[in-house]
């Protein structure tokens, strides 16, 4: 195992979810990740690549370079060796997502359940992402296709049919703005949280896209809680819909981007949103960029083809050891094995593709993660922690990250 001598700086402890249980549990580690909030104010910055070292970080400007950071070259070059700017963007936009988890109520037994612990006006602030330059705009719910036996609907664990997901926010502060380069949007998605998710993950099997583009299919239970909907909750897709094109009118005319980031469940629902974003608004859709932590398979070969076709640029931040990206289905090599019997394949409802570039890190890297396992793999945690290590793949992370126990 190799590790770069690195000065590495440090940041806020975060708690950790146990999303098996849908409860939080007390932390098996702790670390800290690099500060990136704006009262960040620190006398030295980062050198770029294996070789730079880092003090404590300043907030850097992305200004004229953040389409690049956006996906638009296919981050060729920035992620081996690892481009410290680009490092800091995942860390924050991973923190937002962070602040989904910590927003939502896991409690079966409060009167709240499965809803936002926040209000959008302190949302941020009250998940610890205080003077982000963000604000909440949005609060989005994702609804269950699923239907229950009615003695079950009593259960409020199981019942719980429509649940809060995540939440759109908005860069509005001007120095924010100016350093981002554009006006930002975020929409970040939670993971898995309440029994009827857990049972649409199990849905596996590949779906028919509805669409103007034949053969495009995706895994049916994550298209059923990103379309499905009642008569008093819209669908996810309608609150996306809605929200974006507000935000079109509202800011269409200025250099906008819409970066969509998600973890788990979350990260397939981020993927299926940004799809339909830019088939809904065609031309009129900005720049659209996807930040997925520990995402699973989402669709077939011919559901990547057209993410790439709409220029949608997805980063999917994957862990060597998390079984969930792993999953469902399986893939299919292109060009390989006998044509008609890959042909055949690819024709049944278990034949995924993977889409995007892929940041491939590893558990084993670090010499803090002494319990690897299929639960702390996934954690959201453990991926800011290895984005915050990692250097290269060949000189995977940094000897000075520490561990800070409880």
């Amino acid at each position: 195992m190799r590790f770069c001598g690195m000065r590495v700086a440090q940041n806020p402890n975060l708690s950790i979810l146990n999303q098996e249980t849908a409860t939080v549990r007390k932390p098996v580690y702790k670390y800290k990740l690099r500060e990136v909030e704006n009262n960040v104010r620190c006398a030295s910055s980062s050198s770029t690549g294996a070789g730079g070292s880092s003090g404590c970080k300043l907030k850097v400007k992305v200004g004229k370079r953040w389409k690049e950071y956006a996906g638009l070259g296919n981050w060729e070059g920035l992620l081996d060796p690892l481009d410290d700017n680009l490092r800091n963007e995942i860390l924050r936009y991973g923190q937002f997502v962070d602040a989904a988890y910590k927003s939502f109520d896991f409690d079966p037994s409060s009167p709240s359940y499965a809803t936002c612990l926040h209000p959008k006006a302190s949302l941020l602030d009250s998940s610890g992402l205080p003077s982000t330059g963000y604000r909440v705009s949005k609060h989005l719910r994702a609804t269950s296709g699923i239907r229950l036996p009615r003695w079950l609907h009593n259960a409020p664990s199981i019942s719980a049919n429509s649940s809060w997901i995540g939440y759109v926010a908005v860069s509005q502060d001007k120095h924010e703005i100016s350093r981002l380069g554009r006006r930002d949007v975020v929409i970040a998605f939670r993971g898995t949280a309440t029994c009827l998710e857990w049972l649409e993950n199990l849905r596996a099997t590949l779906t028919t896209l509805p669409g103007d583009s034949p053969g495009v299919m995706v895994e049916s239970g994550f298209l059923s809680l990103y379309t499905s909907g009642t008569e008093s909750c819209p669908s996810l897709r309608e609150m996306v819909r809605e929200e974006i094109g507000r935000l079109l009118q509202s800011y269409g005319d200025e250099p906008l981007s819409l970066t969509i980031t998600g973890h788990s469940l979350g990260a397939a629902l981020a993927t299926l949103a940004a799809y339909d974003i830019k088939e809904y608004f065609k031309r009129s859709a900005p720049v659209v960029t996807v930040m997925s932590f520990g995402g699973p398979r989402v669709g077939n070969r011919k559901f990547r083809q057209r993410l790439e076709k709409q220029g949608t640029k997805v980063l999917r931040i994957v862990n060597s050891e998390d079984v969930i990206t792993k999953l469902p289905g399986f893939v299919v090599e292109e060009g390989g094995g006998v044509r008609w019997i890959q042909k055949c394949v690819e024709e049944t409802q278990w034949a995924y593709s993977e889409v995007g570039r892929e940041l491939r890190l590893s558990s084993r890297d670090s010499p803090h993660l002494n319990r690897i396992n299929v639960a702390t793999c996934h954690h959201l945690n453990t991926y800011l922690h290895l984005v915050d290590g990692f250097v290269s793949s060949t000189c995977p992370f940094r000897a000075t990250a520490r561990r800070i126990l409880p």
